[in-house]
């Protein structure tokens, strides 16, 4: 992406003084007029930086610019990557542009209020809304963690874990960390992380894995599931699955074959669509659901 190469171009240069265009073009893999190019952008949004042609030449900032390493601490440094990493995660399609302008905007620094991330919900309570700093704190500080979890099949269980890894993934933030009750690296969802505690008991970083899925999804038997939708639910498939698992009916319906692990949730998830899914194999879970329907209207006939 061109704004990290914008970025990484201004801390290259913070660090060294001098290179030149043919050293950050190998670095980046790009031609030297593409780097031309990125001068051009950093010097139109800012940031003095200058090139010398001939020998003992390079590129380099103006000296004593004030964007340096000595204005920022450590802290501040992480939180700086934490909300570039959070705009990498909404995907926001100016990005690039927006980055490239910003340059101006820390020269005011009473102008702090121009936007808000908040990872709470809603209808939280305020001790959930200090949920995801702490996690960052204690992951930051490596402490362990303590706190309750509800897993995808509705089971609360206490837990010891070692936080190393904050993960957005499918419109929701996950906690990679190694449990100390399963003795194994887990996938926690953030907004299922009840009474959080942060511990003074420390911890040594272990290797991480490749990345896994929530730890009941893993150990849950996965069966195969084919599903008609009908149209007016598109936007919801297509926040979730790929064109490659959506096969187009001539009636305008669509059908999903997909494997999940099978649980009170998957039976939930299938109900929320209401009357706009029929579940067409297999042939019990299409009876699962049948059943579920007449328990629900039980309820409201009596």
């Amino acid at each position: 992406m061109k704004s990290n190469r914008l970025f990484e171009i201004t801390t290259i240069l913070l660090n060294k003084g001098t290179i030149t265009a043919r050293e950050l073009a190998g670095r980046f893999g790009v031609s030297t007029r593409t780097i031309y190019r990125d001068i051009d952008a950093l010097s139109s949004a800012g940031i003095p930086v200058y090139m010398n042609k001939g020998n003992g030449g390079g590129i380099h900032l103006l000296e004593n610019y004030i964007l340096n390493r000595a204005i920022f601490s450590d802290r501040e440094s992480e939180n700086l990557l934490l909300a570039v990493k959070t705009l990498q995660a909404t995907q926001y399609p100016e990005l690039d542009i927006a980055l490239e302008k910003m340059g101006a905007l820390f020269k005011n620094a009473s102008n702090h209020d121009w936007v808000e991330v908040d990872f709470s919900s809603w209808a939280s309570l305020p001790n959930e809304e200090n949920k995801f700093n702490d996690i960052k704190r204690a992951m930051l500080e490596q402490n362990i963690i303590q706190f309750d979890y509800v897993n995808g099949e509705g089971h609360r269980s206490s837990r010891l874990a070692e936080p190393e890894k904050l993960i957005f993934k499918n419109n929701a933030w996950y906690l990679l960390a190694f449990c100390r009750r399963r003795q194994k690296h887990r996938t926690f969802r953030i907004s299922r992380l009840k009474q959080l505690d942060v511990l003074a008991e420390k911890f040594e970083k272990k290797v991480l894995p490749r990345p896994i899925k929530e730890e009941w999804y893993s150990e849950q038997p996965l069966i195969a599931l084919k599903l008609r939708f009908k149209a007016q639910v598109i936007n919801r498939l297509y926040d979730y699955f790929d064109d490659s698992f959506l096969i187009p009916n001539d009636d305008g319906s669509l059908t999903l074959e997909v494997e999940f692990p099978e649980g009170e949730w998957l039976y939930s998830y299938i109900l929320s669509f209401g009357s706009l899914v029929e579940v067409l194999e297999p042939e019990y879970m299409r009876n699962m659901i049948a059943q579920r329907i007449r328990q629900a209207l039980k309820i409201y006939e009596s």
